[in-house]
């Protein structure tokens, strides 16, 4: 699935001090609900995809992890050297070993997405408009989704990709939403420029302690436009079979706790509150049987 090359096969990696770290950080993410249940083989690639876009992450982001210390400059020559490795026959980072010897039939394009996104977060904080921070997801989001159908080896269809696509922007879109304060806190903002100026929202009223009416009613502006994304490609659990539906079923069932997380705590997403702001596994498996069980339709295209 994707672009031509494809991950290529290396020796086993041995263990490194990264992994713990990784491990940790998964069980905080909603995936492994679907993903415990899945056969050993899948969940295995999985893994190998999930750390190594983990990596790429920590290096782009300088409050996570050593991997992320530095100056912008420092930190994109460091996601570059990621990419060198990446493309060599032999990767000599543990990740990309791992990802080598477990999914060396993988496509490299969508890792090279995601490590353009993470170099773009170096040098652009913020985004004028709804379309400029919708084309940061497909750098930044849309790969994931490409990377999980080729995990489960299903075939490429135009109409998939672009319901996975959708999927994917949304899952972003909303947790953008649900850490204002915490990406704030790191020197970005992912509320177009537009929308704050259109709901009289300033940068300073994300440092605030609550946030402000107009934040508010930003943030259900900006979730119902993540929903309404979320629920055009959540017709792709219908096109799909066996674990992959499952797999994806997981996904979609996850934005639809974000956004009910959102909901719950009415926009305000700084202070305390953020924290209540985040998804809830309960809700992640209350989603899941009515995610799975949908049938294949054709909702109405959202504004994309």
């Amino acid at each position: 699935m994707g672009g031509g090359t494809t991950v290529p096969r290396g020796p086993e990696a041995t263990p490194d001090p990264v992994g713990e770290r990784l491990r940790e950080a998964e069980a905080a993410e909603n995936f492994p609900v679907a993903m415990r249940v899945l056969p050993a083989r899948h969940r295995r690639r999985l893994r190998a995809v999930y750390d190594v876009v983990r990596v790429i992450d920590d290096i782009g982001d300088e409050s996570r992890g050593d991997e992320g210390a530095g100056s912008p400059d420092s930190r994109v020559a460091a996601l570059e050297d990621l990419r060198s490795d990446l493309h060599r026959p032999f990767p000599t980072t543990a990740v990309l070993r791992r990802l080598a010897l477990t999914a060396p039939d993988l496509p490299l394009e969508p890792l090279d997405r995601l490590i353009d996104a993470n170099v773009q977060d170096q040098r652009v904080a913020e985004y004028d408009t709804w379309q400029s921070l919708l084309h940061y997801c497909t750098l930044s989001a849309d790969p994931i989704g490409r990377l999980v159908l080729a995990i489960f080896e299903v075939p490429e269809d135009p109409a998939l990709l672009v319901d996975s696509d959708r999927v994917c922007t949304a899952l972003q879109l909303l947790e953008h939403l649900q850490d204002v304060s915490e990406d704030r806190g790191r020197g970005r903002i992912y509320l177009p420029a537009e929308d704050r100026a259109a709901f009289g929202v300033s940068p300073t009223d994300l440092d605030a302690a609550v946030a402000s009416p107009a934040l508010r009613d930003l943030v259900r502006h900006e979730t119902a436009r993540a929903v309404e994304l979320l629920d055009a490609g959540s017709a792709i659990t219908g096109r799909l079979r066996g674990w992959a539906r499952l797999a994806v079923g997981g996904y979609v069932s996850g934005g639809r706790a974000a956004a009910d997380a959102l909901r719950r705590v009415d926009g305000e997403v700084l202070g305390r509150a953020e924290e209540a702001a985040h998804s809830r596994k309960r809700d992640v498996l209350r989603h899941l049987p009515a995610v799975l069980l949908s049938r294949r339709t054709t909702p109405r295209s959202p504004t994309r």
